[in-house]
């Protein structure tokens, strides 16, 4: 009996391993080499980040914020991950957070007194951070209210500022979704490009 019992159990282990083990080559590794596959021959650059280069060395993704110092430069959304790709997330601030309140009223104070506008005039982009902290966007009138700070450091007039802006404005998705935008990182290279002219 106890033989019989025990070719019962090697028999049904035997399909389910053989089961596991083609769920986990057959769903698990080659269906991930399939799609990377695809994804590098039909969209090469995205599949590798969009990476940008400059003289051979990559110098950020067009996907992924980085923080700008320079006051001739455009600066990117507050990242509760100080911009770091691998610690990505959001703050997780609740809106009632008393903290959330006390650290979005000083940089509303530290962005109208950078800019030279009123408190009121900050868009809310340049005060909140995005959900995974690395947002590389901003709205255009966050863009807007940067235009005469960094003309004046590089040197340049706004009008020539604001219309790179203008050339690095992203509209709706397909015409549909999302909000229009501006690349940080894209638009402070076309600066750096055309004040090196």
């Amino acid at each position: 009996m106890t033989n019989h019992v025990n070719a019962s159990q090697s028999n049904l282990l035997r399909p389910a391993c053989v089961l596991a083990l083609i769920s986990l080559l057959g769903f698990g590794l080659s269906y991930s080499l399939l799609a990377t596959g695809i994804g590098n021959g039909l969209f090469p650059e995205q599949a590798n980040g969009n990476l940008i280069e400059r003289n051979g060395t990559v110098i950020g993704s067009e996907w992924v914020a980085q923080p700008f110092t320079s006051p001739g430069y455009f600066q990117a959304r507050p990242s509760a991950a100080s911009y770091d790709p691998m610690a990505m997330a959001g703050s997780n601030q609740a809106r009632t957070n008393p903290a959330l309140h006390q650290r979005i009223d000083e940089q509303r104070a530290a962005v109208a007194s950078q800019e030279g506008v009123e408190p009121a005039a900050v868009p809310g982009d340049l005060l909140t951070q995005s959900g995974g902290g690395l947002d590389p966007h901003i709205s255009p009138e966050a863009a807007q209210i940067q235009v005469v700070r960094v003309a004046r450091e590089r040197g340049m007039s706004p009008g020539e500022v604001q219309t790179l802006v203008g050339a690095y404005t992203e509209g709706r998705q397909w015409g549909l979704f999302g909000e229009p935008r501006v690349n940080v990182l894209l638009l402070n290279l076309a600066l750096d490009e055309a004040h090196n002219r």
